[in-house]
């Protein structure tokens, strides 16, 4: 009957730890499957299934379409048929144009073919390639070539186009405008001749044409200064400026020239403003272009990777090449997300034509305390301000009492537990040392580096002046990119050793339990030979090629990114990368660490369960050391088994819940228990020791007998005896409490077998 009962208790507690167990890994990886999913598709349930037509299917957001089908529910048919301009009058009311009406046969490249036609009616055609670009988000490398091609040749001075016919053109350019940055990136990698290159020279030669008039669509600006009415003499200076308006589009009322001026004016709502200085006075006409981003412009030396708007202006006189001797001055109003970025440098550089890509000769920064971005140039072409932006990281808070006090407390216990073990060897004659000694020295190391290293060093080199100001306004070099992370070496190695300790510290918690496992269950078979050599090579091996293989992949593939280390670690703290959503699958977190760790987890577990069930747990009527082991002694053993396993470390995969109050109660319980688990290896496998309680008393008593050989005053003396004689009559009393924590007197014989010693140490 008590055999019955104690066989359902061991069921009942193996049933209970492997539901819980199951439970709490399996919220941990589906919460990891939801966020995956999450990363390759929006959620529709927002969204009716039924708000995209036509086969359209919704995706980051919109309605992606088929090729026969467009619009904002995928219900507009085909191409456009016929388009209809507006425009804003002076007063701001909308004005509508004639409708045009597209030919359905025609396609960009059947026009290609025919604007070679010196005879051909380019009115017709530069209405065509409008109609047919009108949807940029459908416009392709080869139809970005072909538009660009017609519009080329309506711009060609020996071709006579009609200005009504420049004008749409002019439109045409700021819809292949809107088209994707891969488009144009495809179209200057593959294209065979300088149709970009020739575009931006005819709109240079274009912006001198116009008179005193404009021409302005949402994404170019086109105005002329015509001075030929005047008097022979020319003015000395004309600015031009570009305001801000309320949308990212450029409006016919956003430009102005103003001749004979002083100098620059910028206001709060000025955007950029050109100073033309022209030291000779028979300029008759300049003029000016306003790109609204870059994608004409593709360099190959500077790479844009936000979203934030790179405006070109172009400045031109009618003056020869070999007489140019105007000069410019500039300022750029910085426009960026000042949440999340800071503005680190800029360069004032020029499209160099012959060189296809920006070049900085002749030009340098100007320093001003306006909040503006100056420049100067002696030359005319096209100008930029290309900014490089630093993410404004919120680098977390150091870290807090508890993390600190239990790390310390850690290292403490974990030190005197690897002396202890490692001076006490022979006395204890045990083969447990090695494993325990080795998972000691791996924590060890981790929680150091944790204390230590884990905070960025960048966070100090934080500044809370205002950006412009902390600019070094000698450098005019190039950047490679919009978007930097101030490189940190020293941070990428600590995330680096702490990911490989960590490893090693979950391998070496895996090799107890198959040690432990091989001992106590697996009683009649010995150790494999060089057990020792196997698995120290398994402990400190196999991590190491694991984070050499994961840097080395990560490096192998963004070697060329200056920003790779950010690839690996996060910048906010010397640790692994979190994932974007997107990304989770080529995520090294996920392969390098959440998944190994997992296996391993699960395995002891499994181990954990087995050994407390059928040696921890189990009365054998027939050895008598077990007849006498209490049930504090059994909760005391498998909290000692469950320390080593790592198996507190199940608490982290309940940190992963959306619940913000529940994360946070989660959280503070496994710092609690893994910031303390080298004090708990301490207590269970070094205090509870019978060599420790020996060796402790002696020095107690030590202690003691100094104490009394010190002089003390005649009042105190007493007092003081009367207190250590009591303490030390104590000291047998204190030794049998002890030994229920004790392991058998049995522990210090020699002729015990390597399952018995196994037995005895937890």
């Amino acid at each position: 009957m008590a055999s019955c009962r104690a066989w359902n208790l061991r069921v009942l507690v193996a049933v209970v730890c492997g539901l819980l167990t199951g439970i709490i890994l399996g919220l941990g990886i589906w919460r990891i499957v939801i966020r995956i999913q999450r990363g390759k598709s929006t959620s529709s349930s927002s969204t009716p299934t039924e708000f995209c037509r036509n086969g359209g299917t919704w995706e980051n957001g919109r309605c992606i379409c088929t090729e026969e089908w467009k619009g904002l529910r995928c219900t507009i048919a085909g191409n456009p048929m016929a388009v209809r301009l507006c425009s804003l009058s002076l007063y701001g009311e909308i004005e509508l144009q004639k409708v045009t009406i597209g030919n359905c046969n025609e396609n960009l490249e059947t026009l290609e073919k025919q604007v070679k036609d010196v005879t051909a009616p380019l009115n017709n055609i530069s209405s065509e390639v409008q109609i047919l670009t009108s949807d940029a988000n459908k416009l392709t490398a080869e139809n970005i070539t072909s538009a660009t091609r017609v519009v080329g040749q309506i711009f060609n001075t020996s071709r006579n186009a009609s200005p009504e016919a420049k004008k749409v053109a002019i439109v045409t350019v700021s819809q292949l405008l809107d088209a994707s940055e891969d488009a144009f990136q495809r179209v200057a990698a593959t294209a065979n001749d300088d149709a970009l290159t020739t575009l931006i020279e005819q709109m240079e030669t274009y912006s001198l044409s116009l008179g005193n008039q404009s021409v302005v669509e949402p994404n170019i600006a086109i105005q002329s200064a015509n001075f030929s009415s005047e008097n022979a003499v020319g003015p000395s200076n004309v600015r031009f400026s570009v305001q801000k308006g309320a949308s990212s589009s450029l409006v016919s009322s956003s430009t102005f020239i103003h001749t004979n001026v002083d100098g620059l004016n910028p206001d709060a709502q000025t955007e950029l403003q050109v100073l033309l200085n022209m030291t000779k006075n028979y300029t008759k006409t300049c003029g000016f272009v306003v790109y609204q981003n870059d994608k004409l412009f593709q360099s190959k030396t500077f790479t844009a990777k936000s979203d934030f708007s790179q405006k070109i202006i172009s400045s031109k006189t009618d003056e020869n090449e070999q007489d140019q001797s105007a000069s410019v001055d500039m300022v750029f109003s910085p426009k960026y997300n000042q949440k999340e970025f800071q503005l680190y440098s800029y360069a004032c550089v020029y499209w160099n034509l012959s060189a296809k890509d920006w070049d900085t000769y002749g030009c340098q920064k100007d320093k001003g305390t306006d909040g503006f971005l100056r420049c100067r140039c002696n030359h005319t072409t096209n100008f930029a301000v290309l900014m490089t932006f630093k993410k404004d990281y919120q680098y977390p808070k150091s870290l807090d009492i508890l993390s600190n006090v239990g790390c310390a407390l850690s290292v403490t216990g974990l030190a005197l537990t690897v002396i202890f073990q490692i001076v006490t060897r022979k006395v204890r004659k045990t083969s447990v040392t090695w494993v325990l000694v080795n998972l000691c020295i791996s924590m060890l190391i981790f929680n150091l580096l944790f204390v230590f290293g884990i905070e960025n060093s960048n966070k100090n080199l934080q500044t809370s002046d205002g950006d412009i100001n902390n600019i070094d306004f000698d450098n005019n070099d190039i950047p490679r990119t919009d978007t930097i992370n101030i490189p940190n070496p020293m941070c990428t190695a600590i995330a680096a050793l702490l990911h490989y300790f960590l490893l090693v510290t979950f391998t070496w918690n895996a090799l107890s339990a198959a040690q432990l496992y091989y001992l106590l269950i697996r009683t009649m078979k010995p150790l494999p030979r060089h057990f020792i050599l196997f698995i120290s090579l398994i402990g400190w091996g196999v991590p190491a090629i694991v984070v050499a293989i994961t840097v080395g992949v990560i490096y192998s593939q963004n070697g060329n990114n200056p920003q790779w280390e950010l690839d690996y670690r996060q910048e906010k703290i010397c640790w692994l990368a979190i994932p974007e959503p997107n990304g989770v699958i080529k995520s090294p977190l996920l392969w390098s660490f959440i998944v190994p760790v997992t296996i391993i987890l699960i395995s002891n577990v499994v181990m954990f369960i087995t050994i407390s069930i059928k040696v921890l747990w189990k009365n054998n009527q027939n050895l008598t050391s077990t007849k006498k082991v209490s049930s504090m002694k059994k909760i005391v053993s498998t909290l000692s088994v469950a320390v080593v396993f790592g198996i507190t470390w199940i608490l982290a995969y309940l940190m992963l819940v959306n619940d913000d109050s529940i994360r946070i109660v989660f959280s503070y319980i496994f710092c609690l228990f893994n910031t303390t688990q080298g004090l708990q290896i301490f207590i269970l496998y070094t205090v509870r020791t019978k060599v420790f309680q020996s060796e402790a008393s002696k020095v107690l008593m030590l202690l003691s007998s100094i104490g009394r050989r010190k002089s003390l005053p005649s009042v105190t003396r007493p007092r003081l005896r009367v207190k250590m004689y009591n303490f030390l009559r104590s000291l047998p009393t204190l030794h049998e409490r002890f030994r229920l924590l004790e392991t058998s007197p049995s522990t210090e014989e020699i002729t015990l077998s390597e399952s018995d010693n196994a037995k005895e140490s937890i």
